[in-house]
């Protein structure tokens, strides 16, 4: 919704002008919203939350009831996990895994490490034979799988299907899985497939692309327990009402695990579990006119919020008018309907929402952007101009 909860709204209008920026969490919504995400899917099927959308501890502790475990992608996120949810099932991956990064999860006894390449696979085989001597590794094959013409056109980034750094070329399966036979290889367990495509697609899009990972996956000829289908559940920020559809995602899943009796599949969404429940609330700090248009400048901007600058969208947002204007000079106005809401940066990409319908507008109203749960604070470049870092607020 674009609209702050009331717990939000309540909890933005009492913050203090110098408690602003700052990122409220509705947890309650956080909560209803993961419950509903777990009934819809079937049997067979596990969650893991994809813990680079937002890795704050009281996030994943809210999402621990709902979720089969948590996948990080580097060792950072992984130690971070382990100390905020202790005992919770891990997934490490993502591409350039260091010896050392690789050492610490061995040590904290990682469930699966998704492999990205033949130096990755090498690479593991050793350092487990040392660190963690006598325990069965589960390794997913993570590869680069090309779908059908258009399959993927939907998406917002596409991270497979296409040349790029992610995964394992197709072509070298044959070669991957005859590594896996050799002696130093022993210890590891192929335990499954993983194929991460892209981020972004709706619930027929993803059931596409679901089918193609698992047809090609099960051809392989090996045994496979699991085959990881990823994350990448749209989030409309032009519509921030529309959901993905859980309940038909979750009745096509079944379908498809129907034909494959004994596998269980795994989906890694991140945003579309926590973007919802988190609101970015700002004040307006000032209302100018330039070239025919109005402009607000608000406290903070996207070196806080960097989801807008990078997608190039507007920023959901609600305006929550404040009565009182505590100075003696005159309080800046919007003359029009509608208002660019900008950041304090040194630069015209510091955009928060264009063209927003506020009409009366006024300096010290203050404005909460929705959809702020997922890569906002965690991926900004947040000592640019060395501004105040924003409050965390948690609310039922």
């Amino acid at each position: 919704m674009t609209a702050p909860t009331p717990a939000v709204r309540d909890r933005v209008l009492s913050l203090e002008p110098t408690e602003l920026p700052a990122y409220v969490h509705d947890m309650t919504a956080l909560r209803e919203h993961a419950a509903r995400v777990r009934s819809a899917l079937p049997d067979r099927v596990e969650l893991y939350y994809a813990v680079k959308a937002n890795p704050e501890p009281e996030l994943l502790t809210a999402l621990g009831p709902y979720v089969d475990g948590y996948e990080v992608s580097s060792g950072g996120e992984l130690v971070h996990v382990a100390e905020s949810v202790p005992g919770r099932p891990l997934a490490f991956g993502g591409p350039g895994k260091t010896p050392d990064e690789i050492t610490t999860a061995l040590e904290r006894g990682v469930e699966r490490f998704h492999v990205e390449s033949e130096h990755d696979l090498r690479m593991l085989a050793d350092l487990s034979r040392r660190v963690a001597p006598g325990r069965r590794v589960a390794v997913l094959l993570r590869f680069n799988l090309a779908v059908a013409d258009g399959a993927l056109a939907g998406s917002s980034l596409a991270m497979g299907g296409r040349p790029t750094p992610f995964g394992i070329d197709p072509t070298r399966a044959a070669d991957v899985l005859r590594t896996l036979t050799d002696r130093s290889c022993a210890h590891l367990e192929l335990r499954g497939v993983h194929a991460h495509l892209a981020s972004g697609l709706d619930a027929p899009e993803h059931l596409s692309v679901a089918r193609s990972i698992v047809d090609w996956s099960t051809g392989l000829g090996v045994p496979l327990a699991e085959v990881n289908i990823g994350g990448g559940m749209a989030v409309d920020y032009a519509d921030p009402d529309r959901r993905f559809d859980w309940p038909s995602y979750g009745d096509g899943l079944a379908r498809l695990l129907a034909d494959h009796p004994g596998l269980t599949l795994r989906i890694e969404p991140g945003r579309a579990l926590t973007a919802y429940c988190g609101w970015y609330a700002t004040e307006v700090l000032d209302v100018k006119h330039s070239h025919g248009e109005e402009f607000a400048v608000v406290r903070g901007g996207t070196h806080h919020l960097r989801t807008p600058a990078t997608k190039g969208h507007d920023q959901p947002c609600s305006v929550l008018p404040v009565g009182e204007w505590p100075h003696p000079w005159p309080r800046p106005t919007a003359e029009g309907d509608r208002v660019t809401l900008a950041g304090q940066l040194c630069t015209p990409k510091d955009l928060l929402a264009r063209n927003v319908h506020a009409p009366g507008l006024r300096a010290g109203d203050r404005v909460a952007f929705s959809l702020a749960g997922a890569y906002a604070w965690n991926i900004s470049h947040h000592d640019f101009l060395m501004h105040p870092h924003p409050g965390f607020h948690f609310v039922d």
